[in-house]
């Protein structure tokens, strides 16, 4: 007996010490009545084990070919894991003859055996895996963190979403005050989830509002959210103070499919999401839709963007013209941009800020954003403008703009943009710190550059006499 408990606790140590223990993995069925892909097949296995399918749901993604809009069928799967895990796609259609795995910042390159591809992930990821170059019948494949803490079907302040379909009346489900909404990772959502006039709140779990679902998750008027760990179609706040949106996944295929709007808010914070959206993926404006007043103090970190039109991150078009707005303290780290295609030159810009309304925009922050080659449009869009289609005046400003370490590798940019509007309307005090186009830094003491040139020539970034203050700076080499 003694030896029997002395080796329990050197093999109990033992998995603690090499993390075994900590190895987890979850994968969750699809209720009857889901709408499936069958594309791909789709299995994850930790290392030595059996591999588990994972059900390969139908997503809809939007194409812009010829200025017309085209829905395509895509591919989303999901599974639930700590420590390290092989995954492995097939591709039914034929052989795999290319495939990339994006974000290209994780660096993961798979394995290729006729129409299966391998790989392993060794922490939560948000991924596109693309076979033979094609991106809109892609697999959104999500890695999610382990979910700890599943709440009680039997808490009284616990709305439980369990195993099936749920179709709410009207198509909206209220989410009153004080109350934990749980969707189970085997769950569907037939409706819109709408936080209105409530505080304490929270929608968790690792189930789905289904894509034909318009506005997913609606937050108005609210104070004291988290959203956390699904996914839907689009995620707005609007009129609401102290939001966190993490590990939210957002796929849109129609027209005016935002992903994650601020409307007229404050304190409100992104962390882990991924937008695909068929109009911009994240957006801050102030007076707008019947929320009045600025925004400020907004931050998203640690995400991933593709605008299969418009613009990846776009701030500051709405405001009230008659009551001016300030949009102010916005803060993007650690993001990759997948992609961005936009025709109309009036809205490109991955990194874009445009004052319309007489909105003053000020203290906004890009640091760490790795820009991949995307279809078309600009890499920075700053302007102070009038767009008669949605504004009643022009901006007032836009001042103390600051990019650092922002790279871009690719072929597709066209000329970027800082304009201001007048000699009283004016963009002032920008700063670049260690901008990086296809490997090479711009700064204004770059050796190769002629001194007549402007620095942000060596860039293809325009820059009209109405801006103030703009400054190339290097820090690393």
């Amino acid at each position: 007996m003694k030896n029997t408990v002395a080796a329990f606790f050197v093999v109990f140590f033992y998995c603690l010490s090499t993390g075994y223990a900590a190895d987890k993995l979850t994968v969750y069925n699809s209720p009857a009545g889901a709408l499936l892909n069958t594309d791909f097949l789709v299995k994850v296995r930790q290392e030595g084990r059996e591999w588990k399918a994972i059900p390969n749901h139908l997503i809809k993604v939007d194409e812009v070919k010829d200025t017309k809009h085209q829905v395509k069928d895509a591919s989303m799967a999901y599974f639930d894991f700590s420590g390290s895990v092989e995954v492995s796609v097939i591709f039914n259609k034929g052989d795999i003859s290319t495939a990339r795995i994006r974000p290209l910042s994780y660096g993961i390159e798979p394995e290729i055996n006729g129409n299966t591809l391998t790989f392993k992930l060794n922490q939560p990821r948000n991924l596109s895996v693309e076979v033979n170059g094609d991106i809109f019948h892609n697999l959104h494949l999500f890695a999610n963190p382990i979910l700890e803490s599943v709440p009680k079907k039997t808490d009284p302040n616990v709305i439980y979403f369990g195993t099936g379909i749920h179709e709410f009346k009207d198509k909206v489900f209220n989410v009153p005050s004080g109350k934990t909404v749980y969707i189970a990772g085997d769950a569907i959502l037939r409706g819109q989830l709408l936080v209105h006039d409530a505080k304490d709140v929270k929608i968790i779990g690792r189930g789905m509002v289904e894509h034909t679902v318009k506005m997913g998750v609606h937050i108005a008027n609210s104070k004291n959210v988290l959203v956390e760990g699904i996914f839907t179609t689009q995620c707005a706040t609007g009129g609401s103070d102290n939001v966190t949106i993490r590990n939210v996944k957002s796929i849109s295929y129609y027209g005016w499919g935002d992903g994650m709007n601020v409307f007229a808010s404050k304190n409100v914070f992104y962390d882990g999401v991924f937008c695909r959206n068929s109009d911009d993926c994240t957006t801050v404006y102030a007076t707008r839709k019947g929320f009045t007043g600025g925004a400020k103090n907004i931050s998203m970190q640690n995400s991933t963007l593709w605008a299969d039109v418009a613009h990846p991150i776009f701030i500051g078009i709405h405001g009230n013209a008659d009551n001016p707005d300030i949009i102010e303290n916005l803060t993007y780290k650690n993001i990759d941009i997948l992609d961005h295609q936009e025709v109309q030159i009036d809205y490109q810009g991955c990194l874009s800020i445009n004052a319309g309304d007489n909105n003053l925009i000020r203290n906004v922050r890009f640091e760490d954003i790795r820009i991949e080659d995307f279809r078309q449009g600009q890499l920075v869009n700053l302007r102070v403008f009038y767009n008669e289609k949605y504004c009643a005046a022009p901006g007032k400003g836009i001042e103390d703009i600051y990019f650092k370490n922002i790279s871009y590798n690719g072929k597709n940019a066209e000329l970027s943009m800082i304009s201001g509007y007048d000699e009283h309307r004016k963009v002032k005090n920008v700063t670049f710190e260690n901008l990086k186009i296809n490997g090479k830094l711009i700064y204004d003491d770059m050796p190769d550059k002629p001194k007549w040139y402007k620095t942000g020539d060596m860039g293809r970034i325009f820059i009209d006499h109405h801006v103030e203050d703009v400054k190339f700076i290097k820090t690393q080499q």
